[in-house]
C-alpha cells in the first residue's frame, strides 16, 4: 500500500568503488537532512561481545541530538536487539508531529528488510508493532517517507 513512501539503500560489500559512492551520496543525505527541520535522521548500531548485545540508537532533528540511547542485553539474538533498537527509535522521530520523512542508517540493512516480511514468524510480534507505526506515519501525509540507509560497520 505504501511501497513508494520508503526505500532501501543498500552498500555493495564487495566493490571498494561502490562502497565509496554509496558512502558519499549518505553522507551528502545526512548533510542536507541536517538543514531540514522535517526530516529525523535515525543511527543504529549493534555488537555482540561474549554473548552480551549492545546497541546504540541516536535520533536527530535539524543539526540538533533529540535523544541517544544504549540497551545491554544478554542472551538475545541480534535480530531481535536491533528490530528492537529500530522500533523504539521510529517510535520517537514519528511522535515528533513536524517531521515528514525519516532516515534510518544502520549496519543492520538486512535486519531492518524484516520489518517489511510478514512470512517471518520468528519475529511477528516486533515487526507488527513497528509496521503499525510506520503505517500512521504514512497515512499522516501523502508526502511522508522513510529511508533505510545501509552503512558497513568498516565505513564509519
Amino acid at each position: 500500500m505504501f511501497l513508494s513512501h520508503f526505500s532501501f539503500y543498500i552498500s555493495d560489500k564487495k566493490s571498494a568503488e561502490t562502497r565509496k559512492t554509496h558512502s558519499h551520496k549518505l553522507n551528502k543525505i545526512v548533510f542536507n537532512a541536517l538543514t531540514d527541520p522535517k526530516i529525523a535522521i535515525i543511527i543504529s548500531d549493534m555488537s555482540i561481545k561474549n554473548q552480551v548485545t549492545t546497541s546504540i540508537a541516536h535520533v536527530h532533528v535539524y543539526d540538533s541530538p533529540i535523544i541517544k540511547t544504549i540497551h545491554h542485553t544478554v542472551n538475545i539474538i541480534s535480530t531481535e536487539a536491533e528490530l528492537f533498537t529500530i522500533r523504539c527509535r521510529l517510535n520517537q522521530a514519528i511522535q515528533l508531529s513536524n517531521i515528514k520523512h525519516i532516515i534510518v542508517i544502520t549496519n543492520s540493512i538486512h535486519i531492518a528488510k524484516k520489518i517489511f516480511d510478514s512470512s517471518i514468524y520468528l519475529y511477528q510480534v516486533q515487526t507488527l508493532v513497528i509496521f503499525k507505526k510506520i503505517r500512521e506515519f504514512l497515512e499522516r501525509s501523502h508526502h511522508n517517507s522513510i529511508d533505510f540507509w545501509d552503512c558497513p560497520s568498516q565505513d564509519r
